[in-house]
């Protein structure tokens, strides 16, 4: 079998001929030159793919197979009760005064052949599960699809923009009390964050508890705008702003800590950074890395931000507040992942977000369809 050139697909632009690899978290201001694909993980490691030939184009066609995993072959992080369980501890670290939010997730994983082109599954998503901010990067036997609904960074010029997402709830229904403040203090961690890099007194939110649909469920969100302040340039942007707070909590700090202390295992791709920066023309589509799909090795699972095929990966996750309930929350990390595990299948299927997982076998975990 004849190995796949590396190239990528992300914001309606088809990138080949890539040059160079770079450790963006050793040197992000390599991003002001050149045209790159940015994978950050949530754990931090930033890498950047330069691409020589980049043009408007379509996604590709596929060449090969989806022997996708069967529903059964799924295994979560967390179970029911463990998640549940995690909820009850951050009301906890609330009650206590040390978070105000976070964001708890985990990851199922599924078995996946070695020959299974990704460009199958990125046109099923795009079919069944169109998202704004939508990309691949195919690096032979190493890739990532993701149809991610979340803006993380825009840059235009001088100008910034991110979008959090922070509220769920099924279409047409509306929305829980909770997912309101929730977004709120999301927004305002955003606007800290920009306000690090920005030039005074230009920060500005210009959305607030916008609803919008998606296939499958409704999301609240929010957008703040800002100008960077002179001499600004991605060396002082990633670090700022890394890792999304939307998928943190507030206070970010405090809140990752908690998060490494609940979660078995870390996040990799998913909840990190996803899209590309055009550096000679100051424009980049950062996405926050949900509703996103990455394989790795067996032999070396989570070692780097994208690494072969072997074992198929997806997250989700939920914001926790004072006002959560467990149960809720677990069928909110259901509802944002039964459309997409469903496209994964032999054969794509939708599952019923409303149908109740059977209970998960001990560790590792496993329901017939973790959503």
């Amino acid at each position: 079998m004849t190995p796949t050139p590396p190239f990528a697909h992300v914001g309606g632009l088809l990138a080949t001929e890539l040059e160079q690899v770079a450790d963006l978290a050793a040197d992000p201001s390599v991003l002001d030159r050149g045209w790159w694909v940015v994978v950050g993980t949530f754990e931090g490691e930033l890498t950047g793919y330069r691409f020589g030939r980049v043009r408007p184009a379509e996604l590709p066609a596929p060449t090969g197979r989806w022997p996708g995993p069967a529903a059964d072959q799924w295994h979560s992080s967390l179970d029911r009760a463990a998640y549940q369980d995690g909820v009850r501890r951050i009301r906890a670290f609330i009650a206590a005064g040390d978070v105000y939010q976070v964001n708890l997730c985990r990851l199922v994983r599924a078995p996946l052949a070695a020959d299974a082109d990704p460009l199958v599954l990125a046109h099923r998503l795009a079919a069944g599960n169109p998202a704004p901010w939508s990309g691949l990067l195919h690096l032979g036997s190493s890739w990532i699809v993701s149809a991610s609904p979340e803006l993380f960074l825009a840059r235009d010029g001088d100008r910034l923009a991110s979008s959090p997402i922070k509220g769920t709830t099924r279409p047409g229904e509306p929305f829980a009390d909770k997912d309101f403040p929730e977004n709120i203090m999301i927004t305002d961690l955003v606007r800290n964050d920009l306000g690090r890099i920005a030039r005074p007194g230009s920060v500005v939110v210009t959305e607030l508890l916008a609803r919008q649909e998606h296939p499958g469920l409704a999301h609240l969100v929010s957008t703040v705008t800002a100008r960077l302040a002179d001499g600004v340039g991605w060396g002082q942007i990633l670090p700022a702003t890394f890792p999304p707070g939307s998928v943190t909590g507030a206070p970010k700090i405090r809140a990752l800590e908690v998060i490494a202390e609940l979660e078995p295992v870390p996040r990799q791709v998913y909840c990190g950074a996803f899209g590309f920066v055009d550096g000679e023309h100051r424009r980049a589509r950062l996405a926050v890395a949900i509703r996103t799909f990455f394989a790795t090795t067996d032999a070396a699972p989570g070692h780097r931000p994208v690494a072969g095929s072997g074992t198929l990966h997806f997250g989700t996750g939920a914001g926790i507040t004072w006002a959560s309930d467990p149960a809720a929350e677990w069928a909110e990390t259901e509802l944002k992942a039964a459309r997409l595990i469903g496209l994964t299948g032999a054969a794509p299927t939708t599952p019923d977000p409303g149908r109740s997982a059977p209970a998960p076998d001990p560790a590792p975990t496993r329901s017939a369809a973790p959503r």
